[in-house]
């Protein structure tokens, strides 16, 4: 593709004179210098730990003819234009255009789908995952991309290929674009993607127009990039501006300032008597039997069950049904795809151990202080007043560090026993890690609990000492297959762990 050619499908407007560029054949676009290859287009992005802009001249000697970068750049004089043979288009914001220019070299996939975007804290994986499941069940053609990988109707498609060490819940717009254009390919209807609130800060979905935007709520998380809570909010009600219609949990206090900022028509969803119109009634929580409940609608009225356990879970289907329903979905093929739909790997998944063992095992993703406590009151909805509920828990390292005391609190109140742990500590140390969880856990009177640094040594202490019907949660991994430490990341499956303890202590 010419370069003019690519730039001239761009909706954003560039500074520098592109006429000596219009003979110029582009090959590919790259923003990592290290791979940059012949005939390239480069872009300069200005990361959290490096700079782009100083990698141009190693771009240039591995072959790019040309560079996006940023005005403030060339201001500050980071940038050397004087390379007549090189071309530079100077842009505000590199991050965007960049998104841009991958999405005009698909051809613009994002324009022959139905975008349904889903953000918020928690919930965005099962709420992503139960309209993917209403939408295929009842027939139509759909994409799913979020947390738990990529997919379409026909095939599981590789992402992050291109940095094996990243872990993004919404790709960056090299692979984004790509597996937009594959699920087209593919002749996807439909696309629902997890936007997280990095993806809406760095632009990673700028060129995409929702069809309709779900906001699950927003709790304490990913301060150490927001800073603030308002911050945060800020960055998810983007999405709303590129969006031509929403559904919002109207429970949540974010999701009620939400509603009354935006101009776009919306749904909002309640479980808790709110007047709103759209509202979960008559609910009933079965354990681990999963839920039911009345939902009334002025477009749909019908009586849900769903084999998913958890108060949590009414608003997650709930708001998954109103968005099959605006998309066109009947109601009988709403009820029938949310009551067979048996959960998603990794989201208070019981794991089966052999039937001579007398206590459970559940992997769960918790990994916020808003998802653990409602982690733990959907297993208190279940176990009886003899079952102790053991805890396995850590936070992240290189995370917001404001959440870990939260949490740590409310482990020691909600759950019978607790085991602190390692949880992709990355660079920082471990033990500095837990000490944060413990400044919260100082003033519970009685708490039971324990560390032990090793999360696999915290698992096999909690298996190794089970009592008659324990249940043991290890939360904050959940469909992870991996850890990360400061020497890597590497395999990491409490499925496959757990199955090797029971059979190396239980036979």
């Amino acid at each position: 593709m010419r370069l003019t050619e690519l730039l001239k499908s761009l909706n954003y407007v560039l500074d520098g004179n592109c006429e000596a560029a219009k003979d110029v054949e582009i090959t590919g676009i790259c923003p990592n210098s290290s791979r940059v290859e012949p005939g390239n287009l480069y872009i300069a992005i200005e990361g959290l730990h490096a700079d782009g802009h100083a990698y141009i001249p190693e771009a240039i000697r591995k072959g790019a003819v040309a560079a996006v970068v940023s005005r403030r750049a060339v201001d500050e004089g980071r940038v050397d234009m004087g390379n007549g043979d090189f071309h530079f288009i100077v842009c505000d914001n590199t991050r965007r255009i960049m998104s841009y220019l991958f999405a005009a070299w698909y051809s613009e996939p994002q324009a022959s789908l139905k975008m349904i975007g889903v953000t918020g804290t928690n919930g965005k994986t099962s709420v992503s995952r139960l309209i993917y499941e209403i939408l295929t069940s009842s027939g139509k053609k759909c994409a799913l991309i979020g947390t738990t990988g990529c997919r379409t109707h026909l095939r599981e498609i590789a992402i992050r290929s291109r940095n094996p060490e990243a872990n993004m819940t919404t790709p960056d717009p090299e692979e984004l674009y790509a597996i937009l254009a594959a699920a087209a390919d593919d002749g996807c209807e439909y696309a629902i993607m997890e936007v997280t609130s990095h993806a809406l800060v760095f632009d990673k979905v700028a060129p995409i127009t929702f069809d309709v935007s779900v906001f699950t709520n927003l709790t304490e998380d990913h301060l150490d990039l927001h800073e603030s809570m308002e911050n945060y909010f800020a960055a998810k009600s983007k999405l709303f501006d590129q969006s031509r219609y929403a559904v919002i949990n109207y429970d949540d206090r974010y999701g009620r300032l939400l509603a009354d900022n935006i101009s776009i028509p919306a749904t909002l969803c309640t479980a808790e008597c709110r007047d709103t119109g759209c509202a979960a009634e008559d609910i009933h929580l079965y354990g681990e039997r999963g839920i039911e409940y009345k939902l009334t609608h002025p477009n749909l009225r019908l009586r849900v069950r769903s084999p998913l356990a958890g108060k949590f879970n009414v608003m997650n289907t709930m708001q998954a049904a109103l968005v099959a329903r605006r998309l066109g979905v009947s109601a009988k093929d709403i009820k029938d795809g949310l009551a067979h739909f048996s959960g998603i790997d990794g989201r208070l998944q019981r794991l089966r151990p052999r039937e001579t063992v007398n206590f459970n095992v559940y992997v769960d993703y918790a990994h916020t202080p808003d998802a653990l406590e409602n982690l733990l009151r959907a297993v208190k909805g279940f176990v009886t007043p003899d079952q102790r509920i053991v805890l396995i828990f850590g936070c992240g390292g290189d995370r917001d560090r404001g959440k870990r005391p939260h949490m740590g609190k409310i482990a020691v109140e909600m759950a019978d026993f607790v085991i602190i742990t390692a949880d992709n500590s990355r660079s920082e140390r471990t033990s500095d890690i837990i000490g944060d969880i413990l400044s919260g856990i100082s003033g519970c009177c009685g708490a039971a609990y324990t560390v032990i640094e090793d999360r696999r040594s915290a698992i096999e202490y909690a298996i190794k000492n089970a009592r008659e019907g324990d249940v043991i949660l290890l939360a904050g991994k959940g469909h992870e297959e991996y850890e990360i430490t400061s020497d890597g990341k590497r395999r990491f499956c409490e499925r496959e762990i757990v199955t090797e303890l029971i059979t190396k202590y239980y036979g």
